[in-house]
């Protein structure tokens, strides 16, 4: 009878590591299955989406909140290589000032679903358009993101009309883009 109770004790507190253990490890990287409800860092600081939306204090103790807000322009695509179509879009966020400032992010689908990217910063107050593949033959999994800003010395009132273009790549590993030419002649493997 001993014995039996023993290795049901076992048995259970096996279980229950496994448990807190897996809990843990879930927590560690912020995986969800809709890609509108995760964490993703912007200028340094995490930010977690719910239903696209988010609200952060400006300063501890500040009335005033930062609105951050899933924008769209979403596009699929195998950013780390590994066959699952990943999504990129943009976020916007609003900080308490009559700027609108608009991010890159990537939603990386893993097998335990997806994981947020770092914030790539288009600007402020811009006109997105769209976001797609290069074209470059030797752009490997290297996106576009293509928005209108204003002309140098025009006032922020004036409407965006110059056409602009960022080539990024993510480094799945840490999950931040880095700047791609848009003419590079070597090889963004």
């Amino acid at each position: 009878m001993r014995k039996i109770f023993l290795s049901v004790v076992l048995v259970l507190l096996l279980v229950g590591s496994f448990v807190v253990l897996r809990h843990d490890s879930v927590d560690e990287v912020d995986t969800q299955s809709d890609y509108r409800n995760i964490s993703y860092m912007v200028d340094g600081e995490e930010v977690r989406l719910v239903d696209g939306v988010a609200e952060t204090e400006v300063a501890p103790g500040s009335a005033a909140k930062k609105v951050t807000r899933y924008f769209g322009n979403e596009f699929n695509t195998d950013l780390d290589g590994d066959g699952r179509d990943d999504v990129v879009f943009l976020i916007t966020q609003e900080t308490g000032g009559s700027g609108t400032f608009f991010y890159v992010v990537a939603a990386l689908n893993t097998v335990d679903g997806y994981r947020g990217s770092d914030g790539y910063l288009l600007g402020d107050r811009i006109a997105p358009q769209s976001i797609n593949q290069s074209t470059n033959p030797r752009h490997v999994r290297v996106i576009v993101a293509n928005y209108a800003e204003r002309a140098i010395g025009e006032p922020m009132t004036t409407a965006p009309s110059v056409g602009k273009s960022a080539y990024l790549k993510l480094d799945a590993e840490h999950m931040q883009w880095g700047i791609v030419e848009a003419n590079f002649e070597g090889e963004s493997r």
